[in-house]
């Protein structure tokens, strides 16, 4: 059979990748059968003491003060993490560029520039942040998945990229993404498919699915994802880490790659994930700092708001009152996410602040009507895409069935405007109860407030097997309302804790797939959390309600 272009472009890719890894970082795997492999890289031999220390050091804060001292280099710090990232990317196939000299260029520039002056080049410098591949990266490509883009090399850099530099940052690697960046896995036919660093049998999510992976090995100290319907909080929540999906506009996003381009209904956001909580915050100010409105049209006009920060409309931090949905009446969650619920209401009632049970209001349809206005143009635009080199388009995650052969991720041909107009303005009508709904749970808290915010299930599973998360409401949902979330990590499957139990009756057939799915043994050691909700744009008060909630949670050890 004659080649196909796509797969041409596809063959040359994957030779420059693996030209770019440098020949003497690469190691032996260990072998499939040891599924969990986020230790690997400190035993494997490759990183020094030193490096091993830098890329264990989790917290952000503690990395810049170092970076800022000078007791680290910029140059050994950002060689420590793209050590540890090309590990990582031997074990669970993370990475799609890799341009070690072109960071290591920069490091050495922020060193000299320290010496020099004795300052600092901006709130972020010296720290080394991974990209998804979509986020703009001048000369270099920015694929997104699709075969179709290899060879398009970005003749900007994004909006995103420009304030990491001045910033001080060091951009060092983009991640992988599924084609399309439209699932909540990650796979495409440039780079394959990524997994989770916990248990390789188990998905590290997506669309920033190399993201999650990459710094759940701790090969980034922070990233950068993006988040349409839980691409930031599916990776987050897989992978034990944390994830900011901001409201729409509060971060700049002009200038990087995307699907459905022109459909501003219900943008995406670009939001950061760390291992660190601080990481989040010092992110998000200093990004803020650099005033990103006046180089994105686009984005909204607000500084990081101090006095949000401090809780002042939410009883400046003491006793919250947060609602907990124990289940959206669609989809249970599986044992080990309802253990974590448990977990976190009895860290917070331990730490003073009540928990109230939150009603999921409308939770389906507002569902579908975001799924509804996404796919209103989206065959077009991949259709558009694909066409030039006859690449195929993926219809299944799953590594048991042939791609190529439609599963049932149907598109529809399209949509009038009319009749895209009426969803929209259903949509709006879901948002004015939601928020009424909200409001009046001001008679039920105690505080005299509505409730601070909800805590919710990012999905109803941990990690699952490749080719099983096909339940995306519970992250949805929140991007219908276009409410400010956190991820927050909480513990990990434990057959023995999370056994799995029978119940009395099922809420729907996709609520019995869900249960069907669960077996302890499977899921054994995967990352389990969940997701703080806030109000719109209310960012800086979603940050400091999960700090108080991470917190509690490390407060007191409680295990159901």
């Amino acid at each position: 059979m004659t080649e196909q272009k796509w797969q041409q472009l596809v063959r040359d890719k994957r030779r420059r990748q693996q030209e770019a890894i440098p020949k003497d970082w690469l190691v032996i795997p260990p072998p499939p059968v040891v599924l969990d492999v986020r230790t690997f890289p400190d035993t494997c031999g490759l990183l020094s003491d030193r490096e091993v220390e830098i890329t264990n050091t989790s917290d952000v804060d503690i990395l810049l003060k170092k970076l800022a001292t000078a007791e680290w280099s910029a140059v050994e710090v950002t060689t420590a993490f793209y050590k540890r990232a090309i590990v990582a990317h031997q074990l669970v196939n993370c990475l799609t560029e890799i341009f070690v000299e072109r960071a290591l260029a920069r490091a050495a520039e922020l060193d000299e520039h320290l010496k020099r002056t004795g300052q600092v080049a901006g709130p972020l410098h010296g720290l080394p942040i991974s990209l998804k591949d979509q986020i703009c990266i001048k000369g270099l490509e920015a694929t997104m998945g699709y075969a179709s883009w290899v060879g398009k090399y970005s003749d900007h850099d994004a909006v995103m990229t420009q304030i990491l530099y001045e910033c001080g940052a060091i951009p060092f690697v983009m991640t992988n993404v599924p084609q399309t960046l439209l699932w909540s896995e990650t796979f495409n036919y440039v780079y394959g498919r990524t997994s989770n660093p916990a248990n390789r049998t188990l998905t590290s999510g997506g669309s920033s699915g190399g993201e999650g992976a990459l710094i759940g090995m701790k090969g980034s100290p922070l990233g950068i994802g993006s988040d349409l319907g839980g691409s930031v909080r599916y990776p987050s929540s897989f992978n034990g880490l944390y994830g900011l999906r901001p409201s729409y506009g509060r971060l700049p996003y002009s200038g990087c790659v995307n699907s459905l381009e022109g459909q501003d209904s219900s943008p995406s956001s670009l939001g950061p994930i760390s291992d660190s909580l601080n990481g989040i915050k010092t992110f998000m100010r200093a990004v803020l700092s650099k005033e990103p409105w006046l180089r994105d049209p686009l984005c909204v006009r607000k500084k990081w708001d101090e006095e949000a920060y401090r809780l002042e409309e939410h009883g400046g931090g003491q006793k919250l009152c947060f609602g907990i949905i124990w289940d959206d009446g669609h989809v249970a969650p599986q044992p080990p996410v309802l253990r974590a619920l448990q977990m976190t209401k009895k860290a917070l009632e331990a730490a003073g602040h009540a928990v109230i049970d939150w009603q999921a209001l409308k939770h389906q349809e507002l569902y579908e009507c975001l799924a509804t206005i996404w796919i209103a143009g989206a065959i077009s635009d991949i259709s558009a895409t694909t066409a030039e080199t006859g690449e195929p388009r993926i219809t299944s995650m799953s590594p048991e069935a042939d791609p190529l052969v439609d599963t049932g991720v149907h598109y529809s041909s399209g949509i009038s405007a009319y009749e895209l107009w009426q969803v929209q303005k259903k949509r709006t009508t879901l948002r004015e109860e939601y928020l009424a709904h909200w409001r009046a749970t001001a008679a039920r808290t105690g505080t005299g407030r509505p409730v601070d915010a909800i805590i919710s299930p990012v999905a109803p599973f941990p990690p699952p097997p490749h080719g099983k998360t096909t339940i995306s409401t519970y992250t949805m949902v929140w991007s219908a309302l276009n409410y400010t979330c956190c991820a927050f990590p909480v513990t990990s499957v434990d057959p023995l804790l999370d056994a799995k139990k029978s119940p009395d009756a099922f809420f729907s057939e996709a609520d019995k797939e869900n249960y069907e799915l669960y077996d302890p043994e499977t899921f054994k050691n995967a990352p389990v959390g969940l997701q703080l909700v806030g109000g719109s744009l209310e960012e800086e008060a979603v940050i400091a309600m999960t700090e108080l909630v991470d917190a509690a949670l490390k407060a007191v050890p409680v295990t159901a």
